[in-house]
């Protein structure tokens, strides 16, 4: 036995390779929620979004899409407003996600944070976005850039989300969608459907056995009376 006192054996557990390689594999779509950081009329991530939701689609998947008109600020309102239970629901339902945010003054919009943030890291001892993936997206007026995707790539490891290695980052996107809303051809539109196309292997690949992938050996030594008083700290 190598030396670990540390480690208390009723807790440490082999990998189960059965388990993790060879899960019962679901078949219904994969269901991805889309998420976008902008209320303006001609809103390109919005654009953007309705582009990946239409690969996903083609690819299989059954998708929707959350417009945060009307969410309220984080903590100047209450969890059981419309638009906030409309986001979590929304999140609970998903095996995959998609944030797609403008970047703003060299950071993603306060609008995508504030969707984050409504999303709750924990719901008593079950973490609504442990374990599902994520891709992440961005577009610029200027310049290309990966500011906001890489921020957003911080916040999904917070949320302990599967993100996706591809990425996509869209500059002078004024230029690169048509009058009627839609992307043009370009190495730009390519390079959204090769995310969308890993978000969904991704997604198959893991929706039956993340539990499996993300069970700790420092949470099974909690109980789960302390694990949801842990993760449900009002005083932070």
């Amino acid at each position: 036995m190598a030396d670990t006192p540390n480690i208390e054996e009723a807790h440490f557990h082999a990998i189960d390779t059965e388990r993790l390689l060879a899960p019962a594999r679901a078949t219904h779509a994969p269901r991805i929620a889309l998420l976008y950081g902008s209320l303006r009329d001609r809103s390109f991530s919005r654009l953007m979004t309705e582009e990946a939701a239409r690969v996903l689609t083609r690819l299989g998947a059954q998708t929707r899409t959350f417009s945060p008109s009307g969410l309220p600020l984080p903590d100047d309102a209450e969890a059981d407003h419309p638009k906030v239970k409309e986001l979590r629901d929304l999140v609970t339902w998903s095996e995959g996600m998609v944030w797609c945010s403008p970047e703003r003054h060299g950071a993603m919009t306060g609008i995508m944070k504030t969707q984050i943030d409504w999303i709750p890291l924990s719901l008593g001892g079950v973490r609504p976005t442990q374990g599902k993936t994520l891709a992440v997206m961005q577009i610029s007026g200027g310049s290309q850039s990966f500011n906001a995707v890489n921020q957003l790539r911080i916040l999904g490891r917070w949320m302990r989300l599967l993100t996706i290695p591809n990425q996509s980052s869209t500059p002078k996107a004024f230029l690169e969608f048509d009058e009627a809303g839609r992307m043009k051809p370009s190495p730009f539109y390519d390079r959204m459907v090769d995310v969308m196309e890993e978000l969904m292997k991704f997604t198959l690949l893991t929706r039956d056995n993340k539990d499996c992938l993300l069970d700790r050996y420092s949470e099974r030594k909690e109980s789960a009376a302390e694990l949801s008083k842990r993760v449900n700290q009002k005083s932070i």
